[in-house]
């Protein structure tokens, strides 16, 4: 029986070059970010982490025209900071009242996507972050797993994709799923529906569409389907 997608899916980007661009930006951001740590440890350092992340999101906000940029940026930031503890074999929460954690890397290197994917895919999720769908299959399993963000921050490159790309999911053991685009397609978040089990293991990306809307919430979907290659 086919479950329904998030209610929310996110914004995308513009051209290949203007994504290049943006998203040289947001590395040269969290550079930034990475080097301003530098407090003690323990809860000094987790405020010290936050505070700095939050004040570089404030910039990027009245850069970018947004909170909605600032918490995506101040968000990607703090998870890779768990990110690379789980690889460790340290799982940590992002933050300390976190109630989700990163799950995978989401990499599409056509388009330079490279983004962590939390677990979850409630509208404060997707504040941070992409998410995983709950009641799709484990990430990187032999199943159907589906993972939503907004158009115009973490899945703005979805715009680019093309049939035929290259799509990964890095699992915190290091391990790596190879998928190949096989569909791209715009629905009504209204009538929407994906399959739970599919012939071969797959992997969905849902966001809102069009990507250039002025006024966001509106019923368009856009969809990718790639497949296990």
């Amino acid at each position: 029986m086919p479950a329904t997608t998030a209610g929310r899916g996110g914004p995308f980007g513009g051209a290949r070059r203007q994504a290049a661009r943006r998203t040289a930006w947001w590395r040269r951001a969290v550079t930034r970010a990475g080097a301003a740590e530098s407090s003690p440890s323990g809860g000094g350092r987790w405020l010290a982490a936050i505070v700095t992340a939050l004040a570089l999101a404030g910039l990027a906000s009245l850069a970018g025209g947004g909170w909605l940029y600032a918490k995506a940026i101040a968000g990607q930031w703090l998870l890779e900071r768990a990110w690379t503890k789980a690889q460790d074999g340290h799982p940590a929460p992002p933050w300390p009242w976190a109630d989700t954690r990163p799950v995978a890397r989401l990499i599409v290197p056509s388009v330079d996507g490279d983004v962590l994917v939390l677990e979850g895919a409630s509208g404060r999720t997707l504040a941070w972050g992409p998410g995983h769908l709950d009641a799709s299959a484990p990430l990187g399993s032999g199943g159907h797993a589906v993972v939503s963000a907004h158009r115009d921050t973490h899945f703005r490159f979805l715009r680019d994709v093309a049939v035929g790309d290259e799509v990964l999911v890095e699992l915190p053991d290091g391990a790596r799923r190879h998928y190949r685009v096989r569909r791209t397609y715009v629905a009504d978040a209204r009538t929407l529906a994906l399959p739970r089990t599919t012939l071969v293991p797959t992997l969905t990306l849902v966001t809102c569409h069009p990507f250039d809307a002025l006024v966001p919430g509106g019923p368009g979907r856009y969809v990718v389907v790639a497949e296990a290659s």
